[in-house]
């Protein structure tokens, strides 16, 4: 398949190993590709990243840009943004993904201001479509076949945004963790290696990283099969002794909204929603969420929701599967009584 005009993603690895995210964004872009008739590319650069190609084929790369080199073995962001604009002008991508982490908020705008292109930050989805653009003061229109719908939350999370770029390519977005769902992988695909030609300078690197401290994370929101969460309705840090009570029942991870962290209750690593980690467990159970959009983008896909809330018309009951109208510390406890005398 022709590597021009591909779905391009931008490959975040440390240690050599492709990011979660970049796999989900691989997925996805196959999900597009698709759509366009197009291929999919995958552009990692690391000191010895040649063995991760077969995993990016699996996921659905066709063609994987590689550079390999000591001097990148951790990002910065020099090295790294000058070789994603060699390779994004050299191979003419018509649509760029990176993840919406750390390191790709960081390098996506570095190429996009170069390239003098759009970057829409953050989406939580995006499609292919069609796009009318009325030309201003005139009566005259032009239509854009199959462009990137790049959606996101916007004003705070109020409203859910759709956002084009079709007047210059390459469209380019950053993508949230977990929002894409990652694809089975097929070990039978095998992607063409294409080993880009890198040219530095030594004022290429004018920073060093010397060492690094790793700090395993406690809370795993992402793998989480079942997740119980608290919101501002559970009334104070003390009460949260009854939702980790609940999991540890189940034994499921433990979740809040952003309102219940910046009361104070819960440390933001638990946070679910839009400015939080984005989750899809097997069972998500909100306890005194009233289910604002900013939550509910972080947790809607989640195979079953249920709501425990006082307010018959709180917003979460719109999209659970089951919902409970009560007093969470009268309906926690029935609940833990009656899954212990099941088990």
């Amino acid at each position: 398949m022709n590597a021009e005009n591909s779905v391009m993603v931008y490959i975040q690895q440390s240690g050599g190993k492709a990011a979660e995210v970049s796999l989900e964004l691989v997925s996805k872009a196959r999900e597009l590709a698709d759509k366009l008739k197009v291929g999919v590319s995958a552009a990692i650069f690391g000191e010895k990243v040649e063995g991760e190609v077969g995993r990016l084929s699996s996921f659905g790369a066709d063609h994987v840009y590689l550079v390999e080199d000591p001097r990148l073995k951790y990002y910065t962001p020099i090295p790294y943004s000058k070789l994603m604009i060699q390779t994004v002008s050299e191979k003419k991508p018509q649509i760029v993904l990176y993840g919406a982490t750390t390191e790709g908020r960081d390098i996506a705008p570095r190429v996009a201001s170069n390239l003098k292109v759009g970057l829409t930050a953050d989406c939580t989805d995006l499609q292919i479509g069609d796009h009318v653009q009325e030309d201003k003061g005139k009566s005259t229109a032009r239509e854009y076949k199959d462009i990137l719908y790049q959606i996101r939350p916007a004003f705070g999370g109020n409203i859910i945004a759709t956002i084009v770029c079709p007047e210059k390519k390459p469209q380019m977005a950053t993508v949230r963790e977990g929002v894409m769902r990652m694809a089975q992988p097929d070990t039978s695909r095998k992607a063409e290696i294409v080993r880009i030609s890198a040219s530095f300078a030594q004022n290429d690197f004018p920073s060093e990283i010397i060492d690094r401290v790793m700090e395993a994370k406690t809370v795993n929101l992402k793998g989480a099969q079942i997740i119980v969460s608290g919101g501002f309705g559970v009334g104070s840090r003390d009460n949260f002794a009854l939702i980790r009570e609940l999991a540890v029942t189940l034994n499921a991870e433990v979740g809040g909204s952003r309102a219940a962290v910046d009361a104070g209750f819960i440390g933001k690593e638990h946070q679910v929603g839009q400015t939080g980690t984005t989750v899809r467990p097997k069972l998500y159970i909100a306890c005194g969420i009233s289910g604002a959009i900013q939550h509910r983008a972080g947790m809607d896909k989640s195979s079953r929701i249920i709501a425990i809330n006082t307010d018959p018309e709180a917003p979460i009951f719109g999209i659970a599967h089951y919902g409970i109208v009560g007093d969470l510390n009268e309906v926690i406890p029935r609940m833990i009584k009656a899954y212990k005398a099941r088990v």
